[in-house]
């Protein structure tokens, strides 16, 4: 019977008291009171039952008699230390149990808020990229240029790439380089003698992993704001990968008619994206000189 009390004093404090009084409530001084009064209660159960089973507990007279004051005041005291004891246990438990479940629960809400922002940075790269290329094609039908089929072929292969290859958490950095020589090719199309760009690659290739489009928006801000067609200053872009490190690198000269200000929302996107995906695995460094715009990417891969 005694384990039966004490099992009751447990969950008693652990599924009713701390929830009704401390945990939605607040109301401490009520559960102080709550508390000493189910020890005070419990005791006396446990006493009587002791005293009905054992005889324990004997008249007055008999008691003073015997001098068993004493003993039945520790036999009182002892029980209130086991019922406090069980008091104090069941609070640490709910107290931890708690406090696990909240970290827990805030976690799992800053994974979800990380995942809806990368969800809609990605969804801002589409429609900010099928706005340029739509552009670009609307300028080439206009002309009545035969580039226009092949340009909106292109396109398709690019927009095949952004809509379903790149749902997919890690893509295959050869892929990945495909993708941003696809966007070259579809650029190069505006150009009556094609684009000047030196693109080089080197290192191990094949068998890295990146989270997809984060390379293309450095690519797209040098042709949209820099001078592509002069052959004495090519845009450059540049890739060496290794087992632990990605650089890479797009050099373009500045048009100094286009008002723009360099950067813009790709940039802005790709950065925040390098700073949930990569946290403390990248450094990005842009000079914007008179003539020129840098940027290089260093990334842990």
């Amino acid at each position: 019977y005694a384990g039966l009390i004490n099992i009751s004093i447990f969950y008693i404090n652990y599924t009713l008291l701390i929830p009704l009084l401390v945990k939605d409530t607040k109301r401490y001084g009520l559960y102080v009171v709550s508390i000493t009064l189910l020890i005070l209660f419990m005791t006396l159960i446990k006493v009587s039952i002791d005293s009905f089973y054992s005889n324990f507990f004997l008249s007055a007279l008999d008691l003073a008699m015997e001098g068993r004051y004493l003993q039945v005041a520790k036999h009182v005291v002892f029980n209130i230390f086991i019922s406090g004891f069980f008091v104090v246990a069941s609070s640490l438990i709910r107290f931890a149990s708690d406090w696990f479940g909240n970290e827990t629960a805030q976690r799992n809400l800053i994974r979800e808020k990380k995942e809806m922002e990368l969800q809609f940075l990605k969804s801002q790269l589409n429609p900010h990229f099928l706005f340029n290329s739509l552009n670009n094609i609307y300028s080439l039908a206009y002309q009545k240029s035969d580039k226009t089929a092949d340009a909106i072929l292109k396109l398709s292969e690019i927009m095949r790439y952004m809509i379903y290859e790149s749902n997919d958490s890690w893509v295959s950095l050869s892929k990945e380089i495909e993708y941003v020589q696809s966007f070259i090719e579809l650029q190069k199309l505006r150009f009556k003698d094609g684009a000047a760009v030196e693109f080089t690659q080197n290192g191990e290739i094949d068998d890295q992993q990146i989270v997809p489009l984060i390379l293309i928006s450095f690519v797209e801000n040098a042709f949209k704001h820099g001078i592509a067609n002069d052959p004495n200053n090519p845009i450059r872009i540049n890739i060496i990968a290794n087992q632990k490190i990605l650089h890479f690198s797009v050099i373009n000269k500045k048009n100094s008619f286009n008002k723009d200000q360099m950067g813009g929302v790709g940039l802005h996107n790709v950065e925040r994206r390098l700073q949930l995906l990569y946290p403390d695995r990248y450094k990005l460094n842009i000079v914007n000189s008179d003539t020129h715009y840098t940027s290089e990417l260093m990334l842990d891969i």
